[in-house]
């Protein structure tokens, strides 16, 4: 395997800065409601526990997910007898990440790939309007300035702007496109794609994907059929299959994380849009509900705002008083 800084230009604080700021709508909602949770209260008990419940519920964590924390919580009160409200942020903060942890182990402080894989292959699948090719487009520099040199393919041949827009953010990060007419065949695209990568010694190729999911046996097949075509120039690719969701949509988020692993084989998620919603619970949600790990958070517009996604450094973030 090989390894190498995704973050070289940010320090520890700026990142948490960044994480503090895109999160900071999502910490003003779930510390108000929990500060309605336990008003007038000064012990943790089933009243405090439903209002915590309700609030965690109302902050786009999941229901499943958050009778998960609650009943972790509740196992810990009747263990320690008496637990005072002001210790509540400090054991929901500790019980989240247990959670998060249980279910998945992976946290990313460093990209990790198989540099005997050359190229690397990530397939980007989404709905139109998740953020999807800016991601590309911020995932592209992020690699480029680690080093790497890296491909981008707009597959995505069915809508004009698609391809505009990686073409603009190709430009802007200074990394090759390659494109088709529009309608061409999205296969097409992969294969020339890889082709010109491999021929090029490139390290990472970015696939950009059609955003539809109205049609799911369509999309399954396109998804597949752009695998198996990728495959006669790179076995064993594509070696990533990021989903991209807009953290935004709150439980819309999940329905859309259901369809898609549905349709074809997800490894790695992208959660995007966190710095202008207070549906940030939504990642704890989603962390938790799919044994699929996050693996980018979206916080801003900049380029140095997506960011890897820490289970420990998000839930601390979202649960510390500014």
């Amino acid at each position: 395997m090989g390894f190498f800084s995704f973050f070289k230009k940010n320090t520890p604080e700026e990142k948490r800065e960044v994480l503090d700021n895109g999160l900071s709508k999502t910490k003003d909602s779930v510390f108000d409601k929990l500060s309605r949770a336990i008003v007038g209260k000064s012990k943790v008990d089933d009243e405090v526990l439903d209002n915590l419940e309700e609030a965690l519920v109302t902050s786009d964590v999941g229901v499943d997910t958050t009778l998960r924390i609650i009943e972790r919580i509740q196992s810990r009160v009747a263990r320690d007898k008496y637990v005072n409200t002001s210790e509540l942020d400090h054991i929901l903060r500790e019980e989240i990440i247990d959670l998060l942890a249980e279910n998945d182990n992976s946290d990313f402080a460093d990209i990790e790939f198989d540099s005997s894989e050359n190229p690397y292959v990530i397939m980007v699948v989404g709905v139109n309007g998740v953020g999807k090719t800016t991601t590309i487009g911020k995932l592209a520099y992020q690699f480029k300035q680690a080093g790497k040199k890296v491909y981008l393919g707009a597959a995505d041949t069915f809508r004009a702007a698609a391809v505009e827009q990686l073409d603009i953010w190709g430009e802007r990060v200074g990394v090759p496109v390659i494109k088709q007419k529009m309608g061409a065949d999205p296969a097409s695209v992969a294969f020339d794609t890889l082709s010109s990568a491999k021929a090029n010694h490139a390290d990472i190729v970015i696939i950009d994907t059609a955003g539809r999911l109205h049609n799911k046996i369509n999309l399954m097949n396109e998804l597949t059929k752009i695998r198996n075509v990728m495959q006669k120039v790179v076995p064993d690719s594509p070696h990533e299959v990021l989903l991209v969701l807009d953290g935004s949509t709150g439980q819309n988020a999940y329905e859309q994380a259901k369809q898609f692993t549905k349709a074809t084989q997800i490894n790695a998620l992208a959660i995007t849009k966190l710095d202008g919603t207070a549906k940030g619970g939504v990642v704890i949600g989603i962390s938790d509900q799919f044994k699929i790990p996050v693996k980018y958070i979206g916080l801003g517009e900049k380029m140095e705002d997506l960011q890897l996604f820490d289970k420990k450094a998000f839930v601390e973030s979202l649960l510390r008083k500014k």
